[in-house]
């Protein structure tokens, strides 16, 4: 089934009025330093409604997508990730390639997310251009500490925090993880990622982390506006308890 199978005459209308211009890097940036909601799924095919979910999060409070899906021919995921563009850009968030830089040029892709075992972050650069938001996956506090003192890395993330189906055999690192990349006060924005979810997620937020990342906290939940909304509630009350500087939650 294509991504784009069960749009409806009103997805087809945001993703026509939706904009195509890209965003500067500069914008990019700016958009990367206030988002603390990162969210990644598949492009939906069971369900044919990635439209609607999209914007279903976007409305929640999701502010970038990533679009990851290994089982689907490369034409079926250039056009979920074109139609993600669109709903993204519509609603002032970003959209994340992972590990495909092709696709993330055709597509004008805002974000480039690489693991460790990926193209380096000098290719990416010299592939993708200075515009491009790049972002590593960090799994132990040495690599956390890389990706935060290169100048080519605009962020990082650091987990799987928890074990999770999302990276069957993946050790988990844990809070401490957290707790010691937060005391390194990386100079650039970083995320939580790993078994996150409205639950867990104070126990990150706990640790130092100031943005996570999630998948079925979201991509599993019934109603993903509420879900995200939900999120974006305990990342407020962090916020607002480190700022009148709190102690507990």
């Amino acid at each position: 089934m294509s991504p784009t199978r069960a749009l409806n005459t009103s997805d087809r209308f945001d993703s026509r009025h939706a904009s195509r211009t890209s965003l500067t890097g500069a914008q990019r940036r700016q958009r990367l330093e206030r988002a603390r909601l990162y969210l990644c799924t598949d492009a939906r095919t069971g369900q044919g409604d990635l439209a609607e979910f999209v914007t279903a999060a976007l409305i929640g409070g999701v502010d970038i997508i990533q679009l990851r899906d290994k089982s689907i021919e490369a034409s079926e995921e250039k056009a979920a990730l074109e139609l993600v563009r669109d709903l993204c850009h519509a609603h002032g968030a970003l959209v994340s390639v992972n590990d495909r830089a092709d696709l993330a040029m055709l597509i004008g892709a805002d974000v480039f997310h690489t693991g460790q075992g990926d193209l380096s972050v000098a290719d990416c650069r010299a592939l993708l251009g200075p515009d491009v938001i790049l972002g590593r996956s960090t799994n132990s506090f040495e690599r956390a500490l890389e990706a935060a003192s290169d100048d080519e890395v605009d962020y990082f993330c650091v987990g799987p925090v928890w074990p999770t189906p999302t990276k069957p055999g993946r050790a988990a690192v844990g809070v401490e993880l957290i707790e010691r990349v937060a005391e390194a006060e990386p100079g650039k924005p970083w995320f939580a990622i790993g078994g996150v979810d409205s639950s867990t997620a104070v126990s990150v937020l706990e640790a130092g982390a100031e943005r996570i990342v999630v998948v079925r906290a979201i991509t599993t939940a019934n109603d993903p506006a509420a879900a995200a909304r939900e999120l974006i509630a305990v990342l407020d009350d962090a916020e607002r308890l480190n700022r009148d500087g709190s102690e507990g939650w």
